[in-house]
């Protein structure tokens, strides 16, 4: 693999011994050299594999949800509860995934004639998960039927509160089990060890959809319309792998809301000031954080009504609301990643011989410390831990973590500190007791040091294919078309520019972005740097130089002019 320093990531080079294949199946299946030579480069090279990724197909893509173990049990129990008038309880989660999970089981029991409601638990008052409480709640609200989504799967205390209760409690989720499973009336999770469903990356809301297929199929029906725009937006939000049938159904999505988006997509689109078709990133990065912010900052529970109400003036107004709590999220979290960068340069948090990040602060939201964490993350490349502090002396924090380090592993290592923990390899949540704080921290280090060598803690870039100047075309952005959507495990391709030349003085923008203009072989087009001012000083002093860059390729389409332009990511002098 060769390598370059850029200014600010070790950049990853396409492998050159792969391009005459590149150029084979370029020519073979009529797409440019550089899309070709990216899809090649993740693995794509075989015709079979690159039909089955550019051509999804519910045939090919979509397993049976009777490979889901429990799924079947689980039906059946749903499915009598709603012949026999029993009231179910769906129970739900804060995040976008939650939300859109148990809209979607709202609206597809409700059509069916369940007695259905649901719980959205307070991120603060109620914390993360099924809670023995809430149990006990259900019971005394004579529902018979519980069923979680998008979480469940280490609620032991609740499902032997359930037992004891008499409710039969259905467990739908998605977070990789520990040791043993709760005793439930059924645990469909896809995780689980003795599940045969071959693709285990469904987010919450693809657990909660394949459930409600099997129920749909079971009563020959057809789903309704809205629960597709659901699980687009809750399997793009939780940041699930943008492969097989995740893929099949976010490009089915994708369909959907260009024919026709709810109007809670369209106040969500508004707000966001968007007025093009609608992409995966801009969903991921526009929309679905708006939602998240009634999870991060207050009360979930009016998500439901949003996502799949019929009052529009109802709609309007919950929109308004998010559109201000997004705002107002994106000002905390700043302020966050601020403290936790300061406390870095004057030395109180020393990276000296550290692989991991961890701070905590009394004042510092819940609902924010995972993203700034994340943000924290990817501008160290060393996994982050941020806590908010307890009155009762309690830490609860969120961990984000770079490619290479699974940050789940870390936490089973580690369990001995923790009083709970759940997650993936990239993100997880945890508890601590405060007194634990620094044997938690040397029990991570350790785990980093002996688990993973130095070079996967360097901040990395992968270039997917080369590209000059005059390959960034009208046919290049049509051929990227059939790579999307783009996401987590299909990512936004980055394209490498060897020796183009930096003409007239950079712009800084509002301080904070850096434009300029790149020339090569005749051909100029322009660069900005969103989020990098030190570039500023960098690129005037390169003035009329050659210049390597990272960049991903955009289409600016400005007062009814389309042209190609540039994203960079970094340079490399």
């Amino acid at each position: 693999m060769t390598r370059m320093q850029g200014c600010k990531y070790l950049w990853n080079l396409p492998c050159p011994e792969k391009r005459i294949k590149a150029a084979q199946n370029a020519l073979a299946y009529s797409l440019s050299f550089p899309v070709m030579q990216l899809l090649v480069g993740r693995g794509y090279d075989s015709p079979e594999a690159l039909e089955a990724f550019l051509f999804t197909s519910r045939e090919r893509d979509v397993a049976d949800p009777r490979l889901l173990v429990d799924s079947e049990r689980a039906v059946e129990r749903i499915d009598r509860a709603i012949s026999q008038g029993e009231k179910i309880l769906i129970a739900g989660d804060y995040d976008v995934d939650g939300m859109t999970a148990t809209s979607l089981m709202m609206a597809a029991l409700l059509p069916l004639g369940a007695r259905v409601n649901f719980f959205l638990p307070h991120r603060i008052h109620d914390g993360y998960g099924l809670s023995a409480q809430t149990i006990k709640r259900a019971a005394e609200n004579g529902y018979r039927v519980v069923i979680t989504v998008d979480n469940g799967i280490t609620a032991f205390e609740a499902a032997a509160e359930a037992l004891r209760l008499g409710i039969d409690l259905i467990i739908t989720d998605h977070h990789r089990p520990h040791e043993n499973i709760p005793l439930a009336y059924a645990v469909v999770n896809p995780c689980r060890s003795d599940c045969l469903y071959p693709f285990k990356k469904l987010a919450g809301v693809g657990v909660a959809f394949k459930l409600m297929s099997l129920l749909y199929e079971q009563r020959g029906k057809d789903m309704p319309e809205e629960v597709y725009e659901l699980l687009l937006l809750g399997t793009i939000a939780d940041v699930v792998p943008l492969i097989s049938e995740n893929r099949y159904w976010v490009r089915r999505g994708l369909q959907k809301v260009a024919d026709r988006a709810s109007m809670a997509l369209q106040v969500l689109k508004r707000n966001a000031r968007m007025v093009q078709p609608l992409s995966a990133t801009d969903i991921g990065f526009f929309l679905t954080p708006q939602l998240n912010a009634l999870g991060r900052l207050e009360n979930p529970r009016e998500a439901v009504a949003f996502l799949i109400g019929d009052d529009a003036e109802v709609t309007e107004r919950i929109g308004a609301k998010l559109f201000a709590l997004n705002q107002a999220r994106k000002q905390v979290e700043k302020g966050v990643v601020s403290e936790v960068k300061n406390q870095i340069q004057q030395g109180i948090l020393t990276l000296e011989n550290q692989r991991s990040i961890m701070a905590s602060h009394f004042g510092w939201p819940p609902g924010v410390i995972g993203l700034a964490a994340g943000r924290v993350a990817s501008e160290y490349g060393l996994p982050t831990f941020l806590f908010h502090e307890t009155a009762q002396g309690l830490l609860k924090g969120s961990c984000r973590s770079n490619a290479q380090v699974n940050i789940f592993e870390v936490l089973q290592e580690s369990r001995e500190h923790l009083l709970q923990f759940g997650g993936h390899a990239a993100a997880a949540g945890l508890s601590l007791k405060k007194e634990q704080f620094s044997l938690f921290k040397s029990r991570v280090e350790q785990v980093l040091h002996e688990r993973w060598e130095e070079d996967d803690f360097k901040i990395k870039l992968t270039c997917d294919a080369d590209l000059t100047l005059e390959e960034a075309n009208s046919k290049l952005l049509r051929d990227l078309a059939h790579v999307e959507p783009f996401g987590c495990g299909n990512d936004r391709p980055v394209f490498y520019i060897k020796g183009a030349t930096v003409i007239g003085k950079p712009q800084l923008i509002k301080e904070e972005h850096v434009r300029c203009m790149l020339f090569a072989d005749g051909v100029v087009k322009p660069i900005i740097f969103f989020g990098r001012p030190e570039l500023f000083d960098i690129l005037l002093k390169a003035e009329n130089e050659q210049i390597q860059c990272a960049v991903h390729v955009v289409e600016n389409n400005w007062e009814g002019r389309r042209r190609v332009e540039f994203h960079g990511i970094d340079v490399a002098l």
